[in-house]
Protein backbone atom coordinates (compact mmCIF):
# COMPACT_ATOMS: atom_id res chain seq x y z
CA UNK A 1 0.00 0.00 0.00
CA UNK A 2 1.66 3.32 -0.96
CA UNK A 3 0.64 6.68 -0.12
CA UNK A 4 0.14 7.69 -4.05
CA UNK A 5 -2.97 4.95 -4.05
CA UNK A 6 -4.39 6.71 -0.88
CA UNK A 7 -4.38 10.19 -2.62
CA UNK A 8 -5.99 8.48 -5.67
CA UNK A 9 -8.83 8.35 -3.77
CA UNK A 10 -9.11 11.68 -3.90
CA UNK A 11 -10.21 14.25 -6.85
CA UNK A 12 -6.73 16.21 -7.72
CA UNK A 13 -7.40 19.79 -6.44
CA UNK A 14 -8.21 18.44 -2.95
CA UNK A 15 -5.28 15.94 -2.26
CA UNK A 16 -3.18 18.28 -1.02
CA UNK A 17 -5.37 17.40 2.28
CA UNK A 18 -4.82 14.50 2.79
CA UNK A 19 -1.33 14.42 2.11
CA UNK A 20 -0.56 13.80 5.79
CA UNK A 21 -2.90 10.88 5.88
CA UNK A 22 -1.54 9.43 3.03
CA UNK A 23 2.41 9.05 4.60
CA UNK A 24 0.09 6.95 6.77
CA UNK A 25 -0.48 4.43 4.27
CA UNK A 26 0.64 1.31 5.24
CA UNK A 27 -1.09 1.77 9.30
CA UNK A 28 -4.37 3.50 7.47
CA UNK A 29 -7.69 1.39 7.93
CA UNK A 30 -10.60 3.74 7.77
CA UNK A 31 -11.29 7.13 6.53
CA UNK A 32 -14.94 8.58 7.98
CA UNK A 33 -16.34 11.55 6.04
CA UNK A 34 -19.32 12.70 7.15
CA UNK A 35 -20.78 15.84 5.97
CA UNK A 36 -20.75 19.24 8.90
CA UNK A 37 -18.94 16.18 11.09
CA UNK A 38 -15.30 16.41 11.95
CA UNK A 39 -13.21 14.32 9.24
CA UNK A 40 -11.91 11.33 11.13
CA UNK A 41 -9.66 7.99 10.73
CA UNK A 42 -8.64 5.35 11.88
CA UNK A 43 -4.51 4.45 11.96
CA UNK A 44 -3.81 1.29 14.19
CA UNK A 45 -7.25 1.05 15.50
CA UNK A 46 -6.60 4.36 16.86
CA UNK A 47 -8.93 7.39 16.20
CA UNK A 48 -7.19 10.94 14.71
CA UNK A 49 -9.24 13.38 12.97
CA UNK A 50 -7.85 15.99 10.34
CA UNK A 51 -7.75 19.65 10.47
CA UNK A 52 -8.01 22.35 7.53
CA UNK A 53 -4.60 22.12 6.79
CA UNK A 54 -4.87 18.39 6.62
CA UNK A 55 -2.73 17.52 9.89
CA UNK A 56 -3.77 14.78 11.69
CA UNK A 57 -4.82 15.78 15.65
CA UNK A 58 -6.53 14.16 18.28
CA UNK A 59 -9.22 16.46 18.96
CA UNK A 60 -12.25 16.73 17.21
CA UNK A 61 -13.02 20.41 17.96
CA UNK A 62 -9.51 20.61 15.83
CA UNK A 63 -11.04 19.05 12.98
CA UNK A 64 -12.43 20.18 9.19
CA UNK A 65 -15.95 19.49 9.08
CA UNK A 66 -16.79 19.12 5.39
CA UNK A 67 -20.02 20.30 3.01
CA UNK A 68 -22.27 18.49 1.34
CA UNK A 69 -20.56 19.30 -2.12
CA UNK A 70 -17.12 17.91 -0.92
CA UNK A 71 -18.82 14.64 -0.66
CA UNK A 72 -20.71 14.51 -3.81
CA UNK A 73 -17.25 15.78 -5.80
CA UNK A 74 -15.52 12.93 -3.76
CA UNK A 75 -18.24 9.86 -4.66
CA UNK A 76 -18.13 11.85 -8.12
CA UNK A 77 -14.40 11.28 -8.44
CA UNK A 78 -15.19 7.20 -6.98
CA UNK A 79 -17.52 6.53 -9.98
CA UNK A 80 -14.95 7.87 -12.48
CA UNK A 81 -17.83 10.91 -13.04
CA UNK A 82 -20.82 8.50 -14.16
CA UNK A 83 -22.53 7.73 -10.58
CA UNK A 84 -25.38 6.20 -12.28
CA UNK A 85 -22.93 2.99 -14.16
CA UNK A 86 -22.53 2.38 -10.40
CA UNK A 87 -25.99 2.93 -9.30
CA UNK A 88 -26.54 -0.95 -8.70
CA UNK A 89 -23.28 -0.58 -6.38
CA UNK A 90 -25.02 2.76 -4.36
CA UNK A 91 -28.44 0.93 -3.93
CA UNK A 92 -26.65 -1.59 -2.14
CA UNK A 93 -24.38 0.60 0.04
CA UNK A 94 -20.97 0.40 -0.95
CA UNK A 95 -18.78 0.60 -4.29
CA UNK A 96 -15.55 -1.42 -4.83
CA UNK A 97 -12.72 1.22 -6.09
CA UNK A 98 -9.62 0.16 -7.60
CA UNK A 99 -7.33 -1.00 -5.06
CA UNK A 100 -9.68 -3.03 -3.80
CA UNK A 101 -10.81 -0.31 -1.33
CA UNK A 102 -14.30 -0.45 -0.14
CA UNK A 103 -17.02 2.73 0.07
CA UNK A 104 -19.43 2.32 2.60
CA UNK A 105 -22.31 5.07 1.50
CA UNK A 106 -25.53 6.67 3.66
CA UNK A 107 -27.86 8.97 3.39
CA UNK A 108 -31.44 9.08 2.00
CA UNK A 109 -32.72 5.72 0.20
CA UNK A 110 -35.73 5.88 -2.63
CA UNK A 111 -37.76 3.13 -2.42
CA UNK A 112 -39.58 1.55 -4.91
CA UNK A 113 -43.21 0.57 -4.99
CA UNK A 114 -42.92 -2.61 -3.72
CA UNK A 115 -40.61 -0.91 -0.43
CA UNK A 116 -37.54 -1.96 -1.77
CA UNK A 117 -34.83 0.22 -2.29
CA UNK A 118 -34.43 1.80 -5.66
CA UNK A 119 -31.61 3.73 -5.53
CA UNK A 120 -29.47 6.58 -2.89
CA UNK A 121 -29.83 10.17 -3.28
CA UNK A 122 -27.86 12.85 -0.56
CA UNK A 123 -25.14 10.62 0.41
CA UNK A 124 -23.84 12.41 3.06
CA UNK A 125 -21.62 9.76 4.78
CA UNK A 126 -18.84 8.21 3.58
CA UNK A 127 -16.35 5.12 4.67
CA UNK A 128 -13.52 4.39 3.05
CA UNK A 129 -11.89 0.72 4.16
CA UNK A 130 -8.43 0.55 3.42
CA UNK A 131 -7.71 -2.69 1.86
CA UNK A 132 -4.61 -4.68 3.19
CA UNK A 133 -3.26 -7.78 1.95
CA UNK A 134 -0.91 -9.56 4.21
CA UNK A 135 0.78 -12.42 2.07
CA UNK A 136 1.87 -15.11 4.82
CA UNK A 137 -1.12 -14.19 7.13
CA UNK A 138 -2.16 -17.88 7.14
CA UNK A 139 1.19 -19.15 7.35
CA UNK A 140 0.92 -20.59 10.67
CA UNK A 141 -2.41 -22.27 9.77
CA UNK A 142 -1.07 -23.94 7.01
CA UNK A 143 -0.02 -27.17 8.65
CA UNK A 144 -3.01 -27.84 10.51
CA UNK A 145 -5.64 -27.87 7.22
CA UNK A 146 -4.41 -30.48 5.26
CA UNK A 147 -4.73 -34.29 5.67
CA UNK A 148 -2.77 -36.38 3.78
CA UNK A 149 -2.81 -33.48 0.92
CA UNK A 150 -6.01 -32.56 0.93
CA UNK A 151 -7.36 -29.40 2.75
CA UNK A 152 -9.82 -29.43 5.72
CA UNK A 153 -12.84 -27.83 5.24
CA UNK A 154 -11.99 -24.59 7.86
CA UNK A 155 -14.20 -21.74 9.70
CA UNK A 156 -12.21 -19.02 10.51
CA UNK A 157 -14.37 -17.05 13.73
CA UNK A 158 -13.49 -13.76 15.27
CA UNK A 159 -14.96 -10.94 16.66
CA UNK A 160 -15.38 -7.76 14.07
CA UNK A 161 -11.95 -6.61 13.25
CA UNK A 162 -10.56 -9.61 14.40
CA UNK A 163 -8.60 -10.03 10.70
CA UNK A 164 -10.58 -13.67 9.72
CA UNK A 165 -11.28 -12.27 6.03
CA UNK A 166 -7.35 -11.25 5.81
CA UNK A 167 -6.64 -14.43 6.93
CA UNK A 168 -9.56 -16.04 4.67
CA UNK A 169 -8.11 -13.99 1.42
CA UNK A 170 -4.60 -15.42 2.21
CA UNK A 171 -6.06 -19.01 2.89
CA UNK A 172 -7.42 -19.06 -0.66
CA UNK A 173 -4.34 -17.70 -2.21
CA UNK A 174 -2.59 -20.13 -0.61
CA UNK A 175 -4.73 -23.39 -1.28
CA UNK A 176 -5.15 -21.80 -4.93
CA UNK A 177 -1.27 -21.85 -5.67
CA UNK A 178 -0.12 -25.05 -3.46
CA UNK A 179 2.06 -25.26 -0.87
CA UNK A 180 4.10 -27.84 0.49
CA UNK A 181 1.33 -29.43 2.96
CA UNK A 182 -0.84 -30.17 -0.58
CA UNK A 183 -1.13 -29.48 -4.46
CA UNK A 184 -3.16 -26.27 -5.69
CA UNK A 185 -7.00 -26.55 -6.42
CA UNK A 186 -9.41 -24.73 -8.25
CA UNK A 187 -11.13 -22.84 -5.55
CA UNK A 188 -14.77 -20.69 -6.08
CA UNK A 189 -15.57 -17.60 -4.15
CA UNK A 190 -18.24 -15.87 -3.54
CA UNK A 191 -17.81 -12.46 -2.71
CA UNK A 192 -20.85 -11.09 -1.76
CA UNK A 193 -19.63 -7.46 -0.77
CA UNK A 194 -16.13 -7.78 -2.60
CA UNK A 195 -14.16 -7.76 0.22
CA UNK A 196 -12.52 -11.20 -0.41
CA UNK A 197 -11.00 -10.54 -3.55
CA UNK A 198 -12.38 -6.92 -3.80
CA UNK A 199 -12.84 -7.13 -7.69
CA UNK A 200 -13.17 -3.85 -9.83
CA UNK A 201 -14.76 -4.22 -13.12
CA UNK A 202 -14.79 -7.64 -12.95
CA UNK A 203 -11.02 -7.70 -12.26
CA UNK A 204 -9.51 -8.95 -8.54
CA UNK A 205 -7.45 -6.56 -6.84
CA UNK A 206 -6.16 -9.13 -4.31
CA UNK A 207 -3.93 -11.87 -5.05
CA UNK A 208 -6.73 -14.50 -4.44
CA UNK A 209 -4.34 -17.47 -6.70
CA UNK A 210 -3.91 -18.64 -9.83
CA UNK A 211 -6.60 -21.48 -9.58
CA UNK A 212 -9.51 -19.11 -8.23
CA UNK A 213 -12.68 -17.97 -9.93
CA UNK A 214 -14.58 -15.37 -8.62
CA UNK A 215 -18.55 -13.97 -8.36
CA UNK A 216 -18.54 -10.59 -7.40
CA UNK A 217 -21.69 -9.26 -5.48
CA UNK A 218 -23.58 -12.23 -5.63
CA UNK A 219 -25.83 -13.56 -2.25
CA UNK A 220 -23.81 -16.32 -1.06
CA UNK A 221 -26.68 -18.98 -1.20
CA UNK A 222 -27.10 -18.01 -4.85
CA UNK A 223 -23.52 -17.66 -5.20
CA UNK A 224 -22.52 -20.90 -3.79
CA UNK A 225 -25.05 -23.10 -6.23
CA UNK A 226 -23.98 -20.99 -9.46
CA UNK A 227 -20.35 -21.85 -9.14
CA UNK A 228 -21.03 -25.70 -8.25
CA UNK A 229 -22.67 -25.57 -11.30
CA UNK A 230 -20.57 -23.88 -13.44
CA UNK A 231 -17.10 -24.24 -11.92
CA UNK A 232 -16.64 -27.34 -10.58
CA UNK A 233 -14.65 -26.25 -7.54
CA UNK A 234 -12.36 -28.30 -5.95
CA UNK A 235 -12.94 -25.75 -2.71
CA UNK A 236 -15.57 -23.26 -2.39
CA UNK A 237 -14.96 -20.09 0.01
CA UNK A 238 -16.95 -17.34 1.36
CA UNK A 239 -17.05 -15.10 3.99
CA UNK A 240 -19.54 -14.28 7.36
CA UNK A 241 -22.15 -17.22 7.65
CA UNK A 242 -24.60 -15.61 9.35
CA UNK A 243 -28.30 -17.62 8.57
CA UNK A 244 -29.28 -21.34 8.19
CA UNK A 245 -29.84 -20.43 4.70
CA UNK A 246 -26.04 -20.22 4.14
CA UNK A 247 -25.48 -23.14 6.21
CA UNK A 248 -27.65 -25.42 4.19
CA UNK A 249 -26.06 -24.30 1.01
CA UNK A 250 -22.94 -25.02 2.20
CA UNK A 251 -23.97 -28.46 2.94
CA UNK A 252 -25.42 -29.02 -0.22
CA UNK A 253 -21.55 -27.58 -1.48
CA UNK A 254 -20.06 -30.08 0.73
CA UNK A 255 -22.54 -33.08 -0.77
CA UNK A 256 -21.25 -32.63 -4.46
CA UNK A 257 -17.47 -32.75 -3.09
CA UNK A 258 -16.26 -30.00 -2.42
CA UNK A 259 -14.42 -28.57 0.74
CA UNK A 260 -15.17 -25.44 2.42
CA UNK A 261 -13.57 -21.99 3.76
CA UNK A 262 -15.74 -20.03 5.36
CA UNK A 263 -15.73 -17.04 8.18
CA UNK A 264 -18.29 -16.39 10.84
CA UNK A 265 -18.75 -13.08 13.77
CA UNK A 266 -18.23 -14.47 17.16
CA UNK A 267 -16.08 -13.68 20.08
CA UNK A 268 -15.15 -17.23 21.23
CA UNK A 269 -15.62 -20.69 20.06
CA UNK A 270 -18.72 -21.10 22.75
CA UNK A 271 -20.49 -18.44 21.80
CA UNK A 272 -20.36 -19.72 18.68
CA UNK A 273 -21.83 -22.78 19.17
CA UNK A 274 -24.64 -21.00 20.82
CA UNK A 275 -25.88 -19.66 17.29
CA UNK A 276 -28.97 -21.74 16.55
CA UNK A 277 -27.80 -22.73 12.72
CA UNK A 278 -24.37 -23.24 13.89
CA UNK A 279 -25.99 -26.25 16.02
CA UNK A 280 -26.96 -27.11 12.59
CA UNK A 281 -23.17 -26.64 11.29
CA UNK A 282 -21.99 -28.91 14.02
CA UNK A 283 -24.48 -31.45 13.62
CA UNK A 284 -23.83 -31.89 9.93
CA UNK A 285 -20.24 -32.05 10.13
CA UNK A 286 -19.43 -29.60 7.85
CA UNK A 287 -16.10 -28.62 9.13
CA UNK A 288 -13.27 -30.47 9.81
CA UNK A 289 -11.45 -27.34 11.68
CA UNK A 290 -12.59 -24.54 13.51
CA UNK A 291 -10.15 -21.70 14.19
CA UNK A 292 -10.37 -19.14 16.76
CA UNK A 293 -8.61 -15.53 15.88
CA UNK A 294 -8.09 -12.24 17.57
CA UNK A 295 -6.54 -9.16 16.64
CA UNK A 296 -3.98 -7.74 19.49
CA UNK A 297 -1.46 -4.97 18.32
CA UNK A 298 -2.94 -5.00 14.74
CA UNK A 299 -1.67 -8.14 13.94
CA UNK A 300 -3.85 -11.14 13.26
CA UNK A 301 -3.52 -14.18 16.19
CA UNK A 302 -4.73 -17.41 15.94
CA UNK A 303 -5.62 -17.97 19.74
CA UNK A 304 -7.62 -22.02 18.91
CA UNK A 305 -7.62 -24.75 16.71
CA UNK A 306 -10.48 -26.77 17.24
CA UNK A 307 -11.45 -29.92 15.32
CA UNK A 308 -14.85 -31.29 13.79
CA UNK A 309 -15.68 -32.60 17.57
CA UNK A 310 -14.70 -28.96 19.03
CA UNK A 311 -11.89 -30.49 20.57
CA UNK A 312 -8.34 -29.07 20.54
CA UNK A 313 -6.26 -30.04 18.07
CA UNK A 314 -2.64 -30.14 18.41
CA UNK A 315 0.05 -30.18 15.05
CA UNK A 316 0.32 -33.79 13.91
Amino acid sequence: MRAEEVLSLFPEKSRDRWREVAKQAKRLQEIRIRAGMPLGVLIENREYFLDMQGNVVERPGAAARPAPEELEEILGHLCRYSVYAFADEIRQGFLTVQGGHRVGLAGQVILDGEGRIKNMKYIRYLNIRIAHQIRGAADALMPFLFEEGRVASTLLISPPGGGKTTMLRDLIRQVSDGTVYGPGVNVSVVDERSEIAGSYLGVSQNDVGIRTDVLDGCPKVEGMMRLIRSMAPGVLAVDEVGSLADAQALQMAGGCGCKLLATIHGGSFEEVRQKSYMRYVMEQRLFERYVMLDRRQGACRIVGIYDREGKSCTKQ
